[in-house]
């Protein structure tokens, strides 16, 4: 599949971003571990590759919903939700997981932070995009990515 070979060959600039992006990581609700696997689960395509004028990266934020709970079993695990991200999981902890598995957690819970984790990986896949277009690789990515 030609969207492996594109994405095998940003290796430096997603390490280069994965560092750039570590502020947003922290002001948001999830720890770096947290976050890691929230990585796991997203995959980078380009819209249009034929065109990288329009071209644009794209997070496939699909698969999230299928990692939520392994998000707050890490919350719950002593010390691993709060290394060293923002609120570690919204700041609740397990009590506020039973609240929001009773429905009484008063919003959206792992619909929220899915909604959440989505955002962030597509804030990441624009961070990338500008990271290409910087280096001049752009052009090169949408080619290979377009084959």
């Amino acid at each position: 599949m030609s969207d492996n070979d594109w994405t095998d060959r940003i290796a430096g600039e997603r390490m280069e971003v994965d560092r750039l992006f570590n502020d947003q990581v922290t002001a948001s609700s999830f720890s770096s571990q947290q976050w890691g696997l929230v990585m796991t689960a997203v995959e980078f395509e380009i819209e249009g590759p034929e065109d990288p004028e329009t071209a644009r990266i794209v997070a496939n934020t699909s698969k999230l919903p299928s990692i939520m709970p392994e998000l707050d079993r890490i919350d719950q695990q002593p010390g691993m939700g709060q290394q060293s991200g923002g609120g570690g999981g919204g700041g609740g902890g397990l009590f506020s997981g039973v609240k929001d598995a009773l429905g009484l957690g008063g919003g959206g819970g792992a619909d929220q932070r899915t909604e959440e984790a989505a955002e962030l990986a597509q804030q990441y896949a624009d961070k990338l995009q500008e990271k290409l277009e910087s280096n001049g690789r752009w052009q090169a990515i949408c080619k290979q990515a377009a084959n």
